[in-house]
């Protein structure tokens, strides 16, 4: 989508919801890039296109008149491009993706709810599996395109997506929960809980990488089992801060004081060669990190 037409999306959900971080999370940006594109385009016609407030955003009297012109170009151009995805033969087709526990669960349903708003006859294939497999899936071309941690495989093309944060995760009741960011050095004193699975060893990378070793009492390749465990005071772990999201278990988490994290993007074979309905996917996410 021409990145203009996205400002202009961007400019009409903030109205309809009146708050930058809901727009974000209706249309699956990131709250600094709603930001910015609104920036963007009162900087461009020179006007305040909204008051901001402690509870939400309002419409200026410039931004009420300029809202419909913004809907128009926006709706002519739907129009616009339905004719061109036509004419390309993006009415229909299978996207395959490879994708992990986390993305499967917390952004994907919400992006392929939208992107099937704009192409609702292309369909989805999703396979589950670790970073490991997905790239290799990727390469031997079992899926067009793959969610993973950065840096990727060197024969892959990649766009960087989202920093998601390492969280220290601790039943309730815990005395480190006490504190509002723990040392990772005091994680070791615990029993833990690790989440690993084959090559993907990002978490004991935290501990190796600050010269610690935590004391391992289960090992796991389940995100939701590691909570479980932990909920049932069985131990203490690490897991990244997308898939603690909505947590359903009695733990609580915290930031841990050396801030690691993780770096997810979506890898690729060569562009050029993807079909039109996955550089269109491609397109998509891509838009969401500007």
């Amino acid at each position: 989508m021409d990145v203009n037409i996205q400002k202009y999306k961007a400019f009409m959900k903030v109205a309809e919801v009146e708050s930058f971080t809901r727009a974000a999370e209706k249309l699956f940006y990131s709250q600094s890039g709603i930001s910015r594109m609104i920036n963007d385009l009162e900087k461009e016609w020179n006007v305040v296109l909204f008051e901001r407030g402690r509870t939400g955003v309002r419409l200026t009297s410039d931004g009420v008149k300029l809202l419909p012109f913004a809907q128009k170009v926006f709706k002519e151009y739907q129009q616009l491009q339905a004719e061109v995805d036509a004419l390309n033969g993006l009415q229909s087709g299978v996207i395959r993706i490879g994708t992990f526990s986390s993305v499967a669960t917390h952004w994907l349903p919400g992006i392929l709810q939208s992107f099937k708003q704009d192409y609702p006859n292309i369909d989805f294939e999703l396979l589950l599996g670790d970073y490991t497999e997905i790239e290799s899936w990727i390469t031997e071309g079992r899926v067009d395109c793959g969610f993973t941690r950065l840096p990727a495989a060197s024969a892959l093309e990649t766009i960087f997506l989202e920093k998601d944060d390492y969280l220290a995760v601790l039943p309730e009741g815990h005395l480190l929960a006490e504190q509002d960011t723990v040392s990772l050095a005091s994680l070791c004193d615990e029993p833990f809980i690790l989440l690993e699975k084959g090559k993907n060893n990002e978490i004991s990378d935290i501990f190796r990488v600050s010269g610690l070793k935590p004391r391992v009492k289960f090992t796991l390749w389940d995100d939701y089992a590691v909570m479980a465990m932990v909920g049932k005071k069985l131990g203490v772990s690490i897991l990244p801060k997308l898939i603690l999201r909505n947590m359903p278990y009695d733990i609580i988490t915290r930031e841990i004081d050396i801030s690691p994290h993780r770096n997810i993007g979506l890898a690729f074979r060569d562009r050029k060669m993807t079909s039109r309905a996955v550089n269109q996917f491609i397109q998509y996410l891509d838009f969401r990190t500007c």
